[in-house]
């Protein structure tokens, strides 16, 4: 499921790519939309050099060398950690940051355009994640213990946060409603255009790069906060005659069997709605429960195409087939 923002006509906009994905900014003041794009590109640099792991030069990388070593990091990195964390402890290790060698061992290991087009096999072992409760972070030094052998992977939540964090600083800095999408999580911030930031919430059935041509759709007006969603079809590779994707079960270290294909989620922050849906698709069949019981708005598209929301889910949400 993607989601897409509708530029306005009041507003300008501009994409391209960044983190290994699509990148989507939308100001309402099409004058400042160039020096809010640099202010973007500078951020994201700084996000890829600390939280990456494909750069072997990454902070995050550097990590794997600390043999159980406390390390000081940068305080970007110690504030990427530390949602990360904090989504672990709210979806109850649902999303959970040391699913890092799992990732590896099923070929998630570099930039998604490069995991199709190798074909080294790979051995797939149930294998419990060695859980989030292991990585101590000090926020009052920027200080994170990782134990030995334990990788780190914030593919749950850093993407999302980037968002919000880039979204709230260029409203700052340009005094003006601002959009910021990252392979469709989106976060806004300033005033928004009249009747919300229009977004399209897409259901995706083929590779994350095509353009997307079937499957349901809705389009929700966002006001503030953020929009993400996560699913299983669109990333996707096979080796070894296996069909896999990029959400694991920490649980078992292997990708997630689910019900949902993909699952989109509103809440106050992008990250907290991307924590949401990686978190839905874990908890399978209890996810619609789960999220209801707090109070997320959220769209689900079962494996047959079925679409399920909660109460709450922005409104008016037309649900059709896409021409």
């Amino acid at each position: 499921m993607t989601a897409t923002a509708t530029a306005p006509r009041t507003t300008a906009a501009t994409d391209w790519r960044a983190l290994g994905t699509t990148v989507r900014l939308v100001v309402t003041d099409p004058a400042l939309l160039d020096s809010c794009n640099l202010l973007l590109a500078r951020h994201l640099a700084e996000v890829d050099a600390a939280c990456s792991r494909f750069r072997t030069d990454s902070e995050l990388v550097a990590l794997d060398s600390a043999q159980g070593r406390p390390v000081r990091v940068s305080p970007l990195l110690a504030e990427a950690l530390a949602v990360a964390l904090g989504a672990a402890e709210a979806t109850d290790g649902a999303v959970d940051p040391t699913v890092g060698s799992a990732m590896a061992a099923i070929g998630y290991d570099r930039d998604f355009t490069l995991v199709q087009e190798d074909d080294r096999p790979v051995r797939l072992n149930v294998r419990r994640a060695p859980g989030w409760r292991q990585v101590r972070l000090d926020r009052a030094t920027d200080t994170v213990t990782v134990p030995m052998g334990v990788r780190l992977d914030l593919g749950a939540t850093a993407k999302a946060w980037a968002a919000d964090r880039a979204a709230a600083m260029l409203a700052r800095a340009a005094g003006c409603g601002v959009l910021v999408s990252l392979g469709g999580d989106t976060a806004v911030a300033g005033e928004a255009p009249a009747g919300g930031w229009q977004i399209r919430v897409q259901d995706v059935t083929g590779p994350v790069e095509e353009t997307p041509t079937q499957g349901s759709y809705a389009t929700v007006g966002l006001h503030g906060g953020g929009l993400a969603t996560s699913g299983t079809a669109a990333r996707r590779w096979q080796r070894d005659g296996h069909e896999l994707h990029h959400i694991v079960d920490p649980g078992t270290g292997l990708p997630v069997r689910t019900p949902w294909r993909t699952v989109s989620v509103a809440a106050a922050t992008c990250a907290d709605a991307n924590a949401a849906t990686t978190a839905a698709l874990v908890k399978g069949a209890g996810a619609e429960r789960w999220l209801t019981g707090r109070g997320l708005p959220a769209r689900l598209v079962a494996q047959n195409g079925t679409v399920v929301t909660t109460p709450g889910w922005p409104t008016p949400v037309p649900v059709e087939a896409a021409a």
